[in-house]
């Protein structure tokens, strides 16, 4: 092997070397801002103290996206859902705030897609691309909430399911996700870091430098993506991902089965469309498929209730399986509809690349303002 060839090799060892760094700093900040918001809204008591407050279907929505916003994880809400449901939380109640959690997991991406906000062409392919993945989410629940509120049709046919494999809900997958171990230990580092400081404080402080480490991470892994994605390499993403929507719909479900959180998988995403790897409709069937895959933690979190109520804690965790499937199955299954999200998305790309004020105020306006608002206006 000639130097040149040598150099070329470590080079590229270098380069793949600083982008699996990246790439673990990337779950590293997802994770220190889930935690910093868990602790800064009292975790998982906070959850549900908010969930106390649904009296109707409107208002269970908006508390599941807000809820899920405020946690930065649809992991947890349904999780606590399920255990709600278990101690006698009604169904009707249950389902909306299950596609609220939906709504409101989708607010990790979008952040992610601001870290490209110093170049106008990035921004624009990032932000389009994250927010595909908002509108989709909106649409769904749009079209499925009118006819569960009328008809229950999620509830009937998730009953049903949950009636023939109650008896089989026994095994636990938990043992697959070893992306949680992996960040632990740093995410902990952090935690330690800013401990000096009092109570909710600590909270905030680690959203704070997450959110940092989520702009260096993905401003730098999309320009060393843009180096390393070529060749061999790229043909194997793209066969993951770009050829075509099965596949990647299957491998974004099958990846975050694997982590446990669609804000992970889809956020790794980002980066690469914001480099050009990818455009927003490629980019698109994968996030479905990654809410196809996040519904996994809500059945772990059904496998383990025990005793009369398990049937209806594994109805309530298969209504969010049904409501992923169903959706995708119904809008990007009829091209007249798939295309919404996308030219919505696009538009809104366009705009907030004008004025990144209009960004940002999409982000605190459709997360957490209006939510807030039509909750006490509903109530």
């Amino acid at each position: 092997m000639s130097e040149q060839n040598q150099t070329s090799l470590f080079a590229k060892i270098l380069n793949w070397t600083a982008i699996a760094l990246l790439v673990y700093l990337v779950l590293v900040a997802v994770g220190t801002v889930s935690g910093g918001f868990k602790l800064a809204s009292g975790g998982t008591a906070g959850a549900k103290e908010i969930f106390a407050f649904a009296t109707n279907p409107f208002v269970a929505l908006m508390l599941g996206a807000f809820a899920t916003a405020l946690v930065q994880s649809s992991s947890t809400v349904t999780s606590v859902i399920v255990g709600l449901v278990a101690g006698g939380l009604p169904l009707g109640i249950a389902i909306p705030m299950i596609m609220g959690a939906n709504i409101g997991t989708t607010i990790t991406n979008t952040l992610v897609s601001i870290g490209h906000i110093r170049d106008k062409e990035e921004f624009q392919r990032a932000f389009a691309a994250s927010t595909v993945h908002d509108f989709f989410n909106l649409f769904a629940v749009a079209i499925f909430l009118p006819l569960e509120i009328m008809f229950g049709l999620l509830e009937k046919f998730s009953a049903a399911l949950s009636h023939l494999f109650v008896g089989d809900a026994d095994l636990s997958l938990k043992s697959y996700n070893f992306i949680k171990p992996l960040v632990k230990p740093a995410v902990g580092l952090v935690k330690d870091a800013v401990s000096f400081l009092d109570g909710k404080a600590v909270g905030v402080a680690m959203v704070v430098i997450g959110i940092a480490m989520i702009l260096f991470a993905v401003t730098t892994l999309g320009k060393l993506l843009k180096k390393a994605l070529v060749g061999r390499a790229k043909e194997l993403l793209h066969s993951a991902i770009g050829r075509g929507p099965v596949a990647g719909i299957s491998s974004g479900a099958v990846v975050t089965v694997m982590v446990q959180s669609s804000s992970t998988t889809t956020s790794l995403m980002i980066p690469l469309a914001g480099s050009g790897v990818f455009n927003t409709r490629q980019i698109y069937p994968f996030t479905l498929g990654a809410n196809i895959g996040t519904t996994i933690t809500a059945l772990l979190a059904a496998t383990s209730i025990t005793g009369p109520n398990a049937e209806v804690a594994l109805t309530i965790a298969l209504v969010h399986v049904m409501f992923n499937v169903f959706a995708v199955a119904l809008i990007y299954g009829l091209p007249l509809l798939r295309e919404i999200p996308l030219q919505l998305a696009e538009k809104l790309a366009r705009i907030g690349t004008r004025n990144k004020s209009a960004a940002f105020g999409y982000v605190l306006g459709s997360f957490f303002v209006l939510p807030g608002l039509l909750m006490l206006a509903i109530k």
